[in-house]
């Protein structure tokens, strides 16, 4: 893992490879798996099959790790935009996807929520 160089965003960006889950916020559209490329606590860039455009409201669903957050691994429920779109070297036709977070929710475990 490493934190991208000559980078200009506030929050620290991390190359890092995690399984998400993403959908279009507030409709009833498949969810879809991916799996990060790079994330922080601002935003997520990840490759996905899922047919989003900029501007596109979306739910993401991701352990947050602690490099990130300071604090265990923890389930993030985020909204935000994509912001960005570009082709990746794939023969699956995927899209690279850039998000950037308007909101997040953190997630609790059923074992702390009984605790």
């Amino acid at each position: 893992m490493e934190v991208l160089a000559s980078e200009r965003r506030v929050a620290r960006r991390l190359q890092f490879k995690t399984a998400l889950r993403v959908r279009v916020w507030k409709s009833r559209s498949e969810e879809h798996s991916a799996e990060s490329e790079n994330l922080s606590a601002s935003g997520i860039f990840f490759a996905t099959e899922a047919p989003l455009a900029i501007g596109s409201a979306v739910e993401i669903l991701v352990k947050m790790p602690e490099e990130i957050t300071g604090k265990a691994a923890v389930d993030w429920r985020c909204t935000g935009r994509v912001v960005r779109i570009q082709p990746v070297d794939s023969p699956r036709g995927r899209l690279g996807v850039g998000v950037h977070f308007d909101c997040h929710e953190i997630l609790r475990s059923k074992s702390s929520a009984n605790s």
